[in-house]
């Protein structure tokens, strides 16, 4: 990240948390998403360290086991502090007490609020996690490099599991061949636990692999990501396993499952631009489907069109594109496109891409 990337990132965020003087981000056992959005830090585990966040710049109150790996990753507009915990405390206290500060609701344990809200004596502690969330949700060009990384790692890896596929090959071994190949290729590992369904677990959208066994003729879905220098991908093909029309008995049925869920996808694809409303480019998908083939289809395709990728793979926002979405997209956002069908007892597809919204258009990542 370069410092004019971070100086956007700020200004972006004190925009819509107004009336604030700083921001307090902490990690628990877990890094907080905003924390690894702003610092990019790579390393670490930055485990009970303090970013404290204004308007010029941040402060990164940590302990010896992270400080030197933190000199080490800092971008101008960064200060490392280095503290034990009493200290840490007697520091942060004079940041915050008789001031606004912003918090991340969604993630700050509420016995480490109630704790600082009434030791640390602020004037407020206002949630701005809408605020963090929405700054999140435009990317900047380095962003759109990574994802556009992570993505070309994740497709290139789907198609080399897809040819080393078996006849009694289970979904976890499959899972864990294309584990073993990202890392091969580049990825600093995954996005989220990948998923492998085999047949009828198709229709199943966040399937577990399992010790079910592959067989010929049977849908292949995989829906799997990987990380890139903190940055995600979220990619689905669904594939039927020998695509053999004359030795497969139901083969034009799933064949004509997976043709519907591609055209849906294409026809998301057509509606996506800046100044399109989310919620409404879902429902072009939505009515596609359920009145496909006579309405052979209709209420199989139960959840959002897309979300928000970025540091999470459900980044910022998250439900861009869904049937209660009043979002009105931007340049420059990033979000998958996922349309499935899913038939219980027999099967399903869904065919997942990442964008980024342009100004007339979308651009497949």
């Amino acid at each position: 990240m370069d410092p004019k990337d971070l100086k956007t990132k700020l200004a972006r965020e004190f925009a819509t948390a107004k009336g604030i003087d700083g921001i307090l981000l902490l990690n628990t056992g877990f890094k907080d998403a905003n924390f690894v959005y702003l610092t990019d830090f790579r390393g670490g585990l930055y485990e009970d360290s303090f970013l404290f966040v204004e308007r010029a710049g941040v402060t990164l109150f940590t302990d010896m086991r992270e400080y030197e790996g933190a000199l080490k990753e800092r971008i101008q507009g960064m200060r490392i502090v280095e503290l034990d915990s009493k200290k840490k405390v007697e520091v942060l206290i004079n940041k915050v007490k008789g001031k606004r500060i912003g918090i991340n609701g969604s993630f700050i344990p509420y016995l480490k609020y109630r704790d600082i809200n009434k030791k640390w004596k602020p004037k407020a502690l206002v949630d701005v996690t809408e605020s963090l969330e929405k700054a999140r949700c435009v990317k900047e060009r380095y962003e759109l490099e990574r994802i556009s990384k992570a993505n070309s790692i994740t497709k290139k890896a789907i198609l080399v599991t897809q040819k080393n596929l078996k006849v009694g090959m289970t979904e976890k071994e499959a899972a864990r061949f294309f584990d073993d190949l990202i890392m091969k290729l580049g990825a600093d590992g995954n996005s989220f636990e990948s998923i492998v369904c085999f047949g009828r677990n198709a229709a199943i959208p966040h399937h577990s692999p399992d010790n079910t066994r592959l067989k010929y003729g049977d849908f292949v879905l995989i829906d799997v990501g990987v990380k890139v220098r903190n940055y995600c991908s979220d990619v689905t093909r669904t594939i039927i396993f020998g695509n053999d029309r004359k030795r497969i008995k139901d083969y034009g049925k799933k064949a004509r499952v997976i043709e519907v869920v591609a055209a849906a996808q294409k026809k998301a694809m057509a509606a996506i631009r800046a100044g399109a409303n989310g919620g409404k480019v879902h429902m072009i998908v939505q009515d596609y489907i359920d009145s496909a083939d006579g309405g052979a289809y209709k209420g199989t395709f139960g959840h959002s069109l897309g979300h928000s990728i970025g540091v999470e793979v459900h980044d910022g926002s998250g439900r861009f594109l869904g049937p209660s979405s009043n979002l009105i997209l931007k340049e420059s956002m990033v979000s998958s496109v996922e349309p499935g069908i899913y038939i219980p007892g027999f099967g399903g597809a869904r065919i997942e891409d990442d964008i980024v919204v342009t100004k007339n258009g979308c651009k497949i990542l």
